[in-house]
């Protein structure tokens, strides 16, 4: 297949278009979304709803196209649109300092939450009130590099299609299944009813995490419920929960910033659950 023409002007119609997306908006109203970089647009072109190929467009320079030819023929065979775009045209669609020469449009890849709870998850991140989209998308990535089956975003947190979660998420966007918008009260109802327990991540919890990892209270289906950047979990929200657990500051720390915290709770309940008797070592005949 011959390339598509070389797009110049920023005031293409399709540039255009892509370029409304970095706005939330628009992302809204048209149900699309931005990826940037090889390794967002890669998962994003082998990414399937269903029989829908999540990829719709794909915006690369030709030194880009040169360089990730698999991720341009991947692109293709998705049935994207591949348009070949000048360094301007990037410029004006990326929201990098340095793009790396590829942008994808994609559809948004929201998950219902029944469908979540259907699945009977036996770990969850759930993000409440939590604002800053790179914090958002590192949640994410943190949630499945330690295996969980979902993440829900409540209705009081950042967009999870801002360019800037997107990317902090490296890939794992594409990853696992992500419920967004769902009311705080909901998600925690819901999962309770699953059978999940509810722990809320909290700096002032009365339940230390080492002490509930030495009392193998932690490898049964868990959900993690994570707070604002600034001012944590409100009491009505960790009143929700189960239990408010506070990760243990062993130096001289004032805290952990929400990635990490996430990433310690997350793994610990990962370990507790793959170890002899945790709910991932259960073999049901």
């Amino acid at each position: 297949m011959p390339p598509a023409p070389e797009l110049i002007s920023p005031r293409s119609a399709r540039v255009s278009a892509a370029r409304r997306l970095t706005k939330r908006n628009f992302r809204g109203k048209e149900q699309l979304f931005l990826a940037e970089g090889p390794q967002a647009v890669r998962e994003a072109a082998g990414h399937r709803t269903g029989d829908t190929p999540t990829l719709v467009e794909l915006f690369v320079t030709v030194d880009a196209a040169e360089r990730y030819a698999d991720i341009v023929g991947e692109a293709r065979a998705a049935g994207a649109r591949v348009h070949l775009a000048s360094e301007d045209v990037i410029a004006d669609i990326s929201t990098t300092v340095t793009p790396q020469g590829l942008v994808g449009v994609c559809r948004f890849l929201d998950t219902p939450f029944e469908h979540v709870l259907r699945a009977r998850p036996k770990l969850v991140a759930v993000l409440a009130h939590v604002r800053d989209p790179g914090n958002a998308g590192t949640v994410l990535r943190c949630a499945d590099a330690a295996g969980a089956e979902a993440v829900v975003i409540t209705d009081a947190s950042v967009d999870l299609y801002n360019p800037k979660a997107v990317r902090a998420s490296v890939g794992s966007l594409f990853h696992l299944p992500v419920a967004v918008g769902v009311p705080v009260e909901q998600a925690v109802a819901g999962l309770k009813s699953a059978g999940v327990r509810v722990l809320a991540a909290d700096g002032a919890g009365d339940d230390d995490l080492d002490d509930q990892l030495d009392k193998g209270a932690m490898g049964g289906p868990t959900a993690w419920v994570f707070g604002n950047e600034a001012w944590g979990l409100p009491e009505e929200t960790r009143a929700l929960a189960d239990a408010a657990v506070r990760v243990p500051i062993h130096g001289m720390a004032e805290s952990l910033n929400l990635a990490t915290a996430a990433a310690v709770c997350l793994y610990a309940s990962a370990r507790a659950q793959r170890a002899s008797g945790g709910c991932r070592s259960v073999t049901l005949g």
